[in-house]
């Protein structure tokens, strides 16, 4: 991986942590009272710690954040937002919420996994805790899909 592909890797990841934020943070501002709505606030924590991550990664690699993927992520969720405002489905925007950080959470571990391997090319990459942050990532997915799988029979 060259220096510049990683940087593109980690962008991609930021800006994917990026709409998986603004889909939290909209859901808690919604959702006031309910165990999904304490889950996600405490999720949204460990996510700005892996946003605070991936950018000292950038950082260290003179490479710079991509506002397009960042206002990208941003317009996707806003699109989400208005094809669940069309069918009124609040379960099934649950659901599908729940399956968006699933697969987000997913491929965060893939990314972990990845530098991981590629750590011993790339100075940049050295210090950081592999294990403890698959380690996360797995618990993390595991919660949300199990929530994801309730949501699921509520939704159907």
């Amino acid at each position: 991986m060259s220096k510049k592909a990683l940087g593109t890797y980690l962008n991609d990841h930021l800006a994917g942590s990026i709409m998986a934020m603004e889909m939290m943070e909209r859901t808690i501002e919604e959702d006031r009272g309910t165990p999904l709505r304490a889950f996600l606030s405490s999720l949204v924590n460990e996510v700005k710690a892996d946003q605070d991550l991936l950018r000292g990664l950038l950082e260290k690699l003179d490479a710079k954040e991509n506002p397009i993927k960042k206002a990208g992520a941003w317009l996707a969720e806003k699109a989400g937002r208005l094809k669940m405002g069309d069918t009124g489905e609040v379960a099934l925007g649950r659901l599908e919420l729940l399956e968006t950080l699933s697969l987000g959470i997913y491929g965060k571990l893939k990314l972990w996994l990845a530098l991981e391997r590629v750590a011993p090319r790339h100075p940049e990459l050295a210090g950081l805790d592999y294990k403890n942050l698959q380690s996360s990532a797995r618990g993390q997915h595991d919660q949300v899909e199990a929530r994801r799988v309730e949501a699921a029979l509520e939704a159907f």
